[in-house]
């Protein structure tokens, strides 16, 4: 896969061209793309070459060198269970939704019982804006077939691959579930949100619980899935409400503990990364943007858009996505 920020017209002349991509960048560039085999989310962030960045004159790319071909297409929040469908054998589907939207939370909430979804790797984001205009302009997705946008559904990328690739997805997690056992929770219902939950057998008022033992909501929630690590992250606390709002749904009956915390956000990302990432598709949150402090710092080889989510099969939190294409072994 080949990573590069590029102008409306050399991206343009790539679709043109016929190269399979997903591009990311603002509503007012992606608007200007021709009809062709990519699909498009609205962000402004991004980690570059040169560190993270908010751009507004440019896209990112990414080309998928070793497409053999390529579907794109638009489901409603009613064609949502029906994203296996489209699979190409031995390929790959690339995935993204807007942020706030119904798809959002329908996907967070049941994407996990869709029929098919884990039979081949899915990988893609939430769509968002700049901070600034969260309210004010709806993150959109883009259907390179029909050069639409949409601020509802999900657009899918279908890619073919040559007989044998082999396709690496996977996540980068930089949190690990702390021990304090008064920083342990299960919930009753799934959701973005709750009011209460259990705390070592007894239910607790949630905000003010966060509220009087001084939690930093910096870090997420963690669980463990069979080994797996899956972060929910706190949105805000309102303790006149009692409702403290997540970005990821919690799910009934599952343990969720508080990360550890980190001597340096930044720092422990950067060792996390690493040096790897060059060549490979990656997108990180946006939380771990303005956490970690990545404006102007790089994230080893790892290039791509900052997100309102990250999609390794499953919605994510505070994750980086990272996924590589090589040649049968």
């Amino acid at each position: 896969m080949k990573n590069e920020m590029l102008t409306v017209t050399e991206a343009a002349a790539r679709i043109d061209a016929g190269d399979v991509m997903v591009i990311a960048g603002d509503e007012a560039l992606l608007v200007q793309l021709p009809k062709g085999a990519w699909i498009g989310g609205t962000t402004v962030y991004f980690v570059t070459e040169n560190g993270g960045a908010v751009v507004r004159d440019k896209l990112f790319c990414t080309t998928f060198a070793k497409a053999t071909g390529a579907t794109p297409r638009h489901v409603d929040v009613a064609g949502l269970p029906t994203i296996s469908e489209g699979y190409k054998a031995g390929g790959v589907t690339m995935i993204m939704i807007p942020a706030f939207s119904v798809a959002h939370s329908q996907f967070a909430v049941d994407g996990q019982t869709y029929p098919g979804l884990f039979d081949q790797p899915l990988a893609g984001w939430i769509t968002g804006v700049h901070l600034d205009d969260i309210g004010k302009k709806a993150p959109k997705v883009f259907d390179g077939s029909t050069g639409v946008g949409y601020d509802e559904g999900a657009v899918l990328l279908h890619v073919a691959l040559p007989e044998g690739a082999q396709i690496d997805l996977d996540i980068l997690n930089i949190f690990a579930q702390g021990d304090d056992a008064k920083l342990s929770f299960t919930f009753e219902d799934n959701g973005f949100s709750a009011k209460t939950a259990m705390v070592n057998g007894e239910q607790v008022k949630l905000a003010d619980y966060i509220t009087d033992n001084k939690i930093d909501t910096r870090l997420p929630l963690v669980a463990n899935y069979s080994g797996a690590l899956v972060n929910v992250s706190i949105q805000s606390v309102d303790t006149e409400t009692g409702e403290v709002k997540f970005y990821a749904p919690v799910v009934a009956g599952v343990e969720y503990r508080m990360a550890n915390a980190l001597g340096s956000y930044s720092q422990a990302f950067a060792q996390g990364a690493g040096d790897g990432g060059t060549g490979q598709y990656s997108c990180n949150c946006i939380l771990n943007y303005l956490y970690g402090e990545l404006e102007g710092q790089r994230t080893g080889g790892f290039t791509g858009p900052v997100t309102f989510g990250e999609i390794a099969y499953i919605l994510l939190n505070q994750t980086l996505v990272r996924m590589d294409i090589n040649d049968a072994a």
